[in-house]
């Protein structure tokens, strides 16, 4: 207990002393929401990758889609690599950068105001990513709660939220986006290091990776060997998870969020590969350690383990050396606390600077903008600690995880993608995106039964909603009024600038 302890304690002064290290940088609402756009390769790639895996990844969805997937689950990680991390920065980063840059916006919800000329856009965008980073935050918080109980037994878990959320919030109000990026890259240290340590310690209990793969493929399913096969025993629903927890990046504001604040062209290079390298590490680690649930010596019910998917992984790491658990907590908690730190910055500014200024506050300076921020990051921490203590009244993390990200991406991603590519994107099909993604969600928490066998899944629901939206903007698109076609062109000829490179990337004339 009092290794933990100690290098809890360590941990948590790294974290603060960073925050008030970056203070600096928070003087205005570029330096404290993108860090000035002057955050290099390492930090824009490590902010990217702690943002997109967390508790949610490392104890639900690796304990649910390990248990029944299999050792197939690591096709997840795969996917959450090279499409939700190496696509996406190719894709989206350059674009992003440019086009955010040239428009003047620091947020998601700013970017549809701006670029498609609606500040009612703006403002129920703002509405959708305030209402749904909420169930993101409390299966953040429920994953946390699971490994709290198992590593220290006698501690309260209220406690430890509190802690975590009063510390988090101290340094992110102190030092905004740059102390989040620091923060995060010392965090991802701590995970690369932390997820290979606990798969080869976990593999050597079982005789090594052969020993155990030849266990799982003893586990008695209806098709043999199920669970160390290729594609494990439910392809469809293994595709579905892929498309969710990989597609899904692409229109989340917190994962979007950090292109914003590139620095340069060289950087987007290096920041490609080091977010993928990463992802491989964490995402496939995790996912491959979840594939060897059903060996766990967790006890089957019915099909599921006793006590519930979430309760798997902590089973897996509870007989580990007592220094392995403590690099297992602080692993998982630099993992949270990154996401965490995310999700806050990115509510905080969206309800600041695309909800209360210019609509509630018509004139507000830096300085006011900026403590507004800090107020709300305060007011969503206290809110999401309070949901996470009443954790008792949530469902399984990844299905809170999939009602986010399936509203969130179901919502944006397509005009977004759609809106850095293509110009004849029209509004009334943002719309109907806006409406058809978060609207789908919603129906399916509230009539889940009604719904068809394969979408009753929050998972398969999101992943429906995201690909029907890459449908619904073209098509609606095309059936509704054209937009100005000057005001289109403006907005695109941030990518028409001239720019000077080296002959390696251009032969010349």
């Amino acid at each position: 207990m009092a290794v933990k302890i100690i290098m809890l304690i360590v941990f948590f002064a790294v974290m603060i002393g960073v925050g008030f290290y970056c203070k600096k940088h928070t003087t205005d609402v570029s330096g404290f929401v993108l860090g000035g756009r002057n955050v290099g390769p390492w930090l824009t790639a490590f902010a990217y990758g702690t943002s997109y895996f967390s508790a949610v990844i490392f104890v639900g969805y690796a304990g649910q889609f390990g248990w029944k997937f299999g050792i197939a689950s690591t096709w997840i990680g795969i996917g959450n690599a090279f499409i939700g991390s190496l696509l996406a920065w190719v894709i989206l980063g350059r674009r992003t950068r440019l086009q955010t840059q040239h428009l003047g916006t620091a947020t998601m919800p700013e970017y549809f105001g701006k670029r498609f000329d609606s500040s009612a856009l703006k403002i129920v965008a703002s509405l959708i990513v305030f209402v749904f980073l909420i169930p993101y935050t409390a299966s953040l918080y429920n994953g946390l709660s699971r490994l709290f109980e198992m590593a220290f037994p006698g501690v309260s878990y209220n406690v430890c939220v509190i802690v975590m959320a009063v510390l988090t919030g101290v340094y992110v109000i102190a030092g905004g986006y740059m102390a989040t990026a620091i923060n995060d890259f010392i965090q991802g240290l701590i995970m690369l290091g932390g997820i290979v340590a606990v798969i080869a310690v976990v593999l050597s209990g079982h005789g090594g990776f052969m020993g155990a793969i030849a266990e799982l493929a003893n586990v008695e399913h209806e098709i043999p060997g199920a669970y160390a096969s290729f594609f494990g025993p439910d392809p469809l629903g293994l595709l579905s998870v892929v498309i969710l927890t990989s597609l899904g990046t692409w229109g989340l504001p917190q994962m979007v969020q950090k292109f914003y604040a590139i620095k340069s062209e060289k950087n987007i290079a290096k920041g490609t590969i080091i977010s993928t390298i990463f992802a491989v590490v964490v995402a496939g680690g995790c996912y491959f350690l979840g594939g060897f649930a059903q060996i766990s010596g967790v006890e089957a019910a019915g099909g599921n383990p006793v006590g519930g998917f979430d309760a798997v992984i902590p089973a897996m790491l509870s007989g580990l050396p007592d220094v392995l658990i403590g690099v297992v907590i602080v692993l998982v908690l630099s993992a949270s606390m990154s996401t965490l730190s995310s999700l806050v910055m990115a509510s905080s500014s969206t309800l600041t600077l695309d909800m209360i200024k210019g609509h509630i506050v018509k004139d507000m300076s830096e300085k006011k903008q900026v403590l507004i921020m800090r107020i709300f990051i305060v007011i969503f921490i206290a809110v999401s600690a309070f949901i996470a203590i009443n954790k008792d009244k949530l469902g399984y993390i990844a299905d809170m995880m999939g009602i986010s990200w399936g509203a969130l991406a179901g919502a944006f991603l397509a005009p977004f993608l759609y809106g850095l590519y293509a110009k004849w994107v029209t509004k009334p099909a943002v719309w109907a995106s806006f409406i058809f993604g978060s609207g789908i969600m919603i129906l399916n928490m509230v009539f889940r039964s009604s719904f068809p066998a394969v979408l009753q899944s929050p998972i398969n629901c999101g992943a429906f909603a995201m690909l029907a939206g890459l449908v619904i903007v073209p098509v609606v698109s095309l059936i509704t009024k054209k937009p100005d076609k000057q005001l289109v062109d403006n907005m695109f000829s941030c990518y028409e600038s001239k720019v000077t490179v080296s002959a390696k990337k251009a032969l010349g004339e």
